[in-house]
Protein backbone atom coordinates (compact mmCIF):
# COMPACT_ATOMS: atom_id res chain seq x y z
CA UNK A 1 0.00 0.00 0.00
CA UNK A 2 1.74 3.13 -1.17
CA UNK A 3 -0.47 5.68 0.32
CA UNK A 4 -1.88 6.21 3.98
CA UNK A 5 -4.06 8.85 5.44
CA UNK A 6 -5.66 9.52 8.50
CA UNK A 7 -8.88 10.46 9.70
CA UNK A 8 -9.34 9.92 13.62
CA UNK A 9 -13.02 10.47 13.63
CA UNK A 10 -13.14 6.41 11.88
CA UNK A 11 -14.21 4.39 14.68
CA UNK A 12 -15.60 1.71 13.08
CA UNK A 13 -15.42 -0.16 9.28
CA UNK A 14 -16.57 -3.87 7.57
CA UNK A 15 -15.68 -4.74 4.28
CA UNK A 16 -18.40 -3.36 2.04
CA UNK A 17 -18.19 0.21 3.49
CA UNK A 18 -17.70 3.47 1.91
CA UNK A 19 -15.35 5.45 3.89
CA UNK A 20 -14.00 8.97 2.87
CA UNK A 21 -11.85 11.63 3.49
CA UNK A 22 -12.42 15.50 3.48
CA UNK A 23 -10.74 18.68 3.72
CA UNK A 24 -7.20 18.72 4.04
CA UNK A 25 -7.06 15.07 3.30
CA UNK A 26 -9.07 15.12 0.86
CA UNK A 27 -7.33 18.19 -1.19
CA UNK A 28 -4.16 16.61 -0.34
CA UNK A 29 -4.79 12.94 -1.98
CA UNK A 30 -6.46 14.40 -4.78
CA UNK A 31 -4.68 17.66 -5.98
CA UNK A 32 -0.96 16.58 -4.71
CA UNK A 33 -0.72 12.86 -4.58
CA UNK A 34 -2.72 12.95 -8.25
CA UNK A 35 -5.02 9.85 -6.64
CA UNK A 36 -7.55 8.92 -8.96
CA UNK A 37 -10.80 6.71 -9.28
CA UNK A 38 -9.43 3.00 -9.21
CA UNK A 39 -6.26 2.84 -7.18
CA UNK A 40 -6.29 1.77 -3.74
CA UNK A 41 -4.97 3.44 -0.78
CA UNK A 42 -5.69 2.61 3.31
CA UNK A 43 -7.11 5.40 6.21
CA UNK A 44 -6.44 5.07 9.63
CA UNK A 45 -7.76 6.08 12.74
CA UNK A 46 -4.21 6.66 14.25
CA UNK A 47 -5.41 4.68 16.72
CA UNK A 48 -4.90 0.89 15.24
CA UNK A 49 -7.59 0.56 13.11
CA UNK A 50 -7.20 0.90 9.42
CA UNK A 51 -9.04 0.23 6.32
CA UNK A 52 -8.01 -0.25 2.65
CA UNK A 53 -9.66 -0.41 -0.75
CA UNK A 54 -10.18 0.94 -4.07
CA UNK A 55 -10.88 4.70 -4.35
CA UNK A 56 -14.63 5.17 -5.69
CA UNK A 57 -14.92 8.96 -5.88
CA UNK A 58 -12.11 11.50 -6.27
CA UNK A 59 -12.78 15.31 -5.68
CA UNK A 60 -11.60 18.16 -3.83
CA UNK A 61 -13.88 18.28 -1.13
CA UNK A 62 -14.09 14.39 -0.39
CA UNK A 63 -12.16 11.33 -1.69
CA UNK A 64 -14.38 7.81 -0.81
CA UNK A 65 -13.39 4.67 -1.00
CA UNK A 66 -15.02 0.83 -0.73
CA UNK A 67 -13.64 -1.04 1.93
CA UNK A 68 -11.75 -3.80 1.02
CA UNK A 69 -9.65 -5.01 4.17
CA UNK A 70 -10.07 -4.25 7.68
CA UNK A 71 -6.84 -4.02 9.82
CA UNK A 72 -6.93 -3.92 13.68
CA UNK A 73 -3.12 -3.52 15.40
CA UNK A 74 -2.50 -3.46 18.83
CA UNK A 75 -0.20 -0.64 20.56
CA UNK A 76 3.50 -1.51 21.14
CA UNK A 77 4.22 -2.97 24.65
CA UNK A 78 6.37 -2.54 26.17
CA UNK A 79 6.22 1.48 24.51
CA UNK A 80 9.28 3.29 23.58
CA UNK A 81 9.14 7.12 23.72
CA UNK A 82 12.08 9.84 22.98
CA UNK A 83 12.41 12.40 25.75
CA UNK A 84 14.61 14.86 22.91
CA UNK A 85 16.13 18.17 24.19
CA UNK A 86 14.71 21.38 22.54
CA UNK A 87 17.83 21.69 19.56
CA UNK A 88 18.87 24.60 16.92
CA UNK A 89 18.53 24.53 13.56
CA UNK A 90 15.28 22.30 13.57
CA UNK A 91 17.89 19.25 14.79
CA UNK A 92 14.90 18.28 17.00
CA UNK A 93 12.20 18.42 14.84
CA UNK A 94 14.57 15.66 12.72
CA UNK A 95 14.96 13.64 15.52
CA UNK A 96 11.08 13.90 16.07
CA UNK A 97 10.41 13.06 12.34
CA UNK A 98 12.89 10.00 11.77
CA UNK A 99 12.30 8.23 15.56
CA UNK A 100 8.62 8.22 13.84
CA UNK A 101 9.54 6.71 11.24
CA UNK A 102 11.75 3.96 13.38
CA UNK A 103 8.39 3.25 15.21
CA UNK A 104 8.43 5.58 18.42
CA UNK A 105 5.36 5.61 20.52
CA UNK A 106 5.53 8.61 22.00
CA UNK A 107 7.82 11.71 22.41
CA UNK A 108 8.70 14.17 24.69
CA UNK A 109 9.56 17.97 23.98
CA UNK A 110 12.46 18.49 26.67
CA UNK A 111 13.77 21.84 27.78
CA UNK A 112 17.41 21.44 28.55
CA UNK A 113 19.74 23.34 30.64
CA UNK A 114 21.93 23.85 27.25
CA UNK A 115 19.51 23.83 25.32
CA UNK A 116 19.87 26.93 22.95
CA UNK A 117 15.98 26.66 21.35
CA UNK A 118 13.73 27.79 24.16
CA UNK A 119 9.48 27.47 23.48
CA UNK A 120 8.03 30.42 26.34
CA UNK A 121 5.15 31.85 26.14
CA UNK A 122 2.90 31.04 22.76
CA UNK A 123 5.94 29.57 21.52
CA UNK A 124 5.01 26.59 24.22
CA UNK A 125 1.79 25.78 21.90
CA UNK A 126 3.26 26.48 18.42
CA UNK A 127 6.03 24.07 19.26
CA UNK A 128 4.35 21.18 20.34
CA UNK A 129 1.87 21.69 17.12
CA UNK A 130 4.71 22.27 15.19
CA UNK A 131 6.11 18.20 16.59
CA UNK A 132 2.77 16.64 16.52
CA UNK A 133 2.13 17.82 12.50
CA UNK A 134 5.63 16.59 12.40
CA UNK A 135 4.57 12.85 13.91
CA UNK A 136 1.05 12.92 11.93
CA UNK A 137 3.08 13.50 8.52
CA UNK A 138 5.84 11.06 9.41
CA UNK A 139 3.10 8.57 10.44
CA UNK A 140 1.69 8.77 6.97
CA UNK A 141 4.63 8.34 5.29
CA UNK A 142 5.72 5.45 7.50
CA UNK A 143 2.35 3.62 7.29
CA UNK A 144 1.72 3.49 10.52
CA UNK A 145 -1.47 2.57 12.04
CA UNK A 146 -0.88 4.39 15.55
CA UNK A 147 0.06 7.84 15.97
CA UNK A 148 2.83 8.42 18.56
CA UNK A 149 2.18 10.66 21.62
CA UNK A 150 3.30 13.81 21.56
CA UNK A 151 3.24 14.90 25.47
CA UNK A 152 3.61 18.33 27.04
CA UNK A 153 6.93 20.23 27.42
CA UNK A 154 8.99 19.25 30.27
CA UNK A 155 11.43 20.92 32.64
CA UNK A 156 14.24 18.17 33.70
CA UNK A 157 12.25 17.82 36.96
CA UNK A 158 9.30 16.88 35.32
CA UNK A 159 11.42 14.62 33.27
CA UNK A 160 12.85 12.63 36.54
CA UNK A 161 9.63 12.00 37.49
CA UNK A 162 9.48 9.65 34.75
CA UNK A 163 12.02 7.69 35.49
CA UNK A 164 10.05 6.10 38.88
CA UNK A 165 7.63 4.39 36.48
CA UNK A 166 9.49 3.77 33.24
CA UNK A 167 12.86 2.65 32.19
CA UNK A 168 14.82 5.93 31.08
CA UNK A 169 17.77 5.67 29.80
CA UNK A 170 20.28 8.64 29.38
CA UNK A 171 22.31 8.58 26.20
CA UNK A 172 25.76 9.81 27.18
CA UNK A 173 29.03 9.15 25.41
CA UNK A 174 30.87 8.65 28.37
CA UNK A 175 27.98 6.11 30.46
CA UNK A 176 30.25 2.29 30.90
CA UNK A 177 27.22 0.39 30.11
CA UNK A 178 26.34 0.13 26.17
CA UNK A 179 22.96 -0.10 24.77
CA UNK A 180 23.74 -3.31 23.18
CA UNK A 181 24.34 -5.35 26.73
CA UNK A 182 21.05 -3.44 27.84
CA UNK A 183 18.50 -6.60 28.55
CA UNK A 184 15.20 -5.71 28.34
CA UNK A 185 11.60 -6.19 30.22
CA UNK A 186 8.52 -5.35 30.47
CA UNK A 187 8.85 -1.72 31.91
CA UNK A 188 8.39 1.05 28.79
CA UNK A 189 11.35 2.89 28.16
CA UNK A 190 11.96 6.56 27.67
CA UNK A 191 15.35 7.43 25.62
CA UNK A 192 16.50 10.67 26.94
CA UNK A 193 18.88 12.92 24.29
CA UNK A 194 20.37 15.88 25.28
CA UNK A 195 20.86 19.44 23.14
CA UNK A 196 24.46 19.83 21.29
CA UNK A 197 25.81 20.62 24.12
CA UNK A 198 24.68 17.30 26.35
CA UNK A 199 23.28 16.81 29.30
CA UNK A 200 24.87 18.71 31.73
CA UNK A 201 26.17 17.32 35.02
CA UNK A 202 23.80 18.38 37.31
CA UNK A 203 20.48 17.28 35.10
CA UNK A 204 22.52 13.72 34.75
CA UNK A 205 22.51 13.76 38.51
CA UNK A 206 18.80 14.81 38.91
CA UNK A 207 18.00 11.73 36.14
CA UNK A 208 19.96 9.49 37.65
CA UNK A 209 19.02 9.93 41.65
CA UNK A 210 15.76 9.39 40.10
CA UNK A 211 16.21 6.26 38.65
CA UNK A 212 17.87 6.70 35.28
CA UNK A 213 20.55 4.79 33.96
CA UNK A 214 23.46 6.40 32.01
CA UNK A 215 23.92 4.38 28.75
CA UNK A 216 25.94 5.01 25.85
CA UNK A 217 25.49 3.56 21.75
CA UNK A 218 29.26 3.35 21.47
CA UNK A 219 32.73 5.24 20.47
CA UNK A 220 31.17 7.99 18.49
CA UNK A 221 29.58 10.83 19.30
CA UNK A 222 26.31 11.40 17.27
CA UNK A 223 24.19 14.57 16.89
CA UNK A 224 21.34 15.41 18.72
CA UNK A 225 18.87 14.71 15.43
CA UNK A 226 20.69 11.36 15.21
CA UNK A 227 21.61 10.14 18.32
CA UNK A 228 17.69 8.85 19.62
CA UNK A 229 16.78 7.35 16.37
CA UNK A 230 20.14 4.89 16.34
CA UNK A 231 19.21 3.97 19.53
CA UNK A 232 15.72 3.41 18.34
CA UNK A 233 16.71 0.99 16.16
CA UNK A 234 18.55 -0.95 18.31
CA UNK A 235 15.90 -1.11 20.99
CA UNK A 236 13.66 -2.42 18.14
CA UNK A 237 15.96 -5.43 17.43
CA UNK A 238 16.12 -5.75 20.77
CA UNK A 239 12.44 -5.63 21.38
CA UNK A 240 11.79 -8.58 18.35
CA UNK A 241 10.01 -5.54 16.32
CA UNK A 242 12.64 -5.85 13.81
CA UNK A 243 14.49 -8.72 12.60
Amino acid sequence: MAHLYIDEELDAAQVGDTVSLTKAEARHAVTVSRLAVGESIAISNGAGLTVSGPIITAEHTELSIRVSEVQHAERNTPAVFLAQALAKADRDELAVQVATELGVDGVVPWSAARSISRWQGPKVAKGRDRWAAIVREASKQSLRSWLPDVLDLVSTKQLAAFASTTRMLILEPTATETLADLIVDDRDIVLVVGPEGGVADHELELLTAAGASAIRLGTEVLRTSTAGPAALAVLNVKLGRWG
